[in-house]
């Protein structure tokens, strides 16, 4: 069974994510400690503890007490989850030598095909695989994983706004508005993901899909998170932004036609139409205005970017990894498969 914010907590997946679930259901408590050194810097058990702590500074969870977000022991648990996770970041994921290569990189789409292990671009993989091949059940599995992000599109890199100033503000304030939907709440990127999963039969409600996605793709909303809640990160945050929209459109591309040709619906179709268009403007904003005018104010912020962008790749492609090897194995990607479409 899958629970959500407004149902209850998460189920917990190991004794960090139940030591903080504890601290949410019972803050009188004395808390144990627990031991971060060792637990795996990926694993679902440390996904779901940071994912729990961040969401506590998005939407929270209804019952959940919302001055919690600032408990000292949280976020003292919260820094050590952080400190193991970007610490295995900055070990494990390929590097670029210079910003320049990162971002030249990005704009070359990988010649992969469906399955392949590449260490980047495995993202352009899985959208190769739905518009190839895809079932429909690929398709809605892959929008319950996403659902955890889309359905608050564009929140974690508001935290970035405050941190900038100038050119480099106003062009990453001009993007978020388009993802907000230009001041229209039909459009707002989050709505139209909705309106998706409607023509999906899946459950719209906010982290219906929690217990269910991989700890993967909790590990790719949390670097948002990480790098949007911390002033220290903001270049890293930016880096994600750039890797977000310099690869959006042609992979956007290739979901609208593994829409079309599932025939998953008018609402699902629209929603990757609708990024092939924005995200090819906001590519040219994000690398001229965002990035160029970053460096012109802090330049020693360049190898935080490419952080950004490194970390980003290398989280999705371990995303994308498994999702194609459980399907190419013919195994639900989900840790609870979804019920059968009507």
């Amino acid at each position: 069974m899958n629970r959500t914010p407004q149902e209850g907590l998460p189920t917990p997946r190991g004794p960090l994510s139940t030591t903080v679930l504890h601290h949410l259901t019972h803050p009188e408590d004395p808390h144990p400690t627990p031991d971060t050194t060792t637990t795996d810097p990926y694993g679902e058990d440390l996904h779901l503890a940071l994912y729990t702590c961040y969401e506590l500074h998005y939407r929270g969870f209804p019952g959940v007490d919302p001055t919690l977000e600032w408990n000292p022991a949280l976020l003292d648990l919260r820094a050590r989850l952080e400190h193991r996770f970007l610490t295995a970041l900055r070990t494990d994921a390929p590097t670029h030598k210079t910003l320049s290569d990162a971002l030249e990189d990005l704009l070359v789409e990988p010649v992969d095909t469906p399955g392949t292990d590449a260490a980047t671009g495995a993202e352009t993989g899985v959208s190769h695989y739905l518009r190839d091949k895809g079932e429909l059940h690929h398709i809605r599995e892959y929008a319950a994983h996403r659902s955890l992000y889309h359905l608050k599109e564009a929140d974690p890199h508001a935290w970035v706004l405050p941190r900038l100033w100038g050119r480099a503000k106003a062009a990453m304030a001009a993007v978020e508005f388009d993802e907000y939907g230009g001041g229209r709440p039909d459009r707002v990127h989050a709505q139209l993901f909705a309106d998706l999963m409607t023509d999906l039969n899946l459950d719209t409600t906010y982290g219906h899909y929690l217990d269910a996605t991989s700890g993967e793709m909790l590990a790719n909303v949390n670097l948002m998170s990480l790098f949007g809640l911390h002033r220290a990160l903001r270049g890293a945050l930016v880096g994600h932004f750039a890797t977000v929209e310099i690869t959006s459109s042609p992979g956007s591309r290739r979901l609208a036609e593994a829409m079309r040709r599932t025939g998953a619906g008018a609402a699902a179709e629209f929603f990757y139409d609708e990024h092939v268009e924005a995200d090819a403007v906001h590519e040219q904003v994000v690398r001229h205005d965002v990035i160029g005018g970053l460096l012109e104010q802090e330049p020693e912020l360049e190898d935080d970017i490419t952080f950004g962008i490194d970390a980003t790749e290398f989280l999705e492609a371990r995303f994308g990894r498994g999702l194609l090897t459980a399907w190419e194995s013919g195994r639900s990607s989900l840790r609870t498969p979804l019920p059968a479409s009507r």
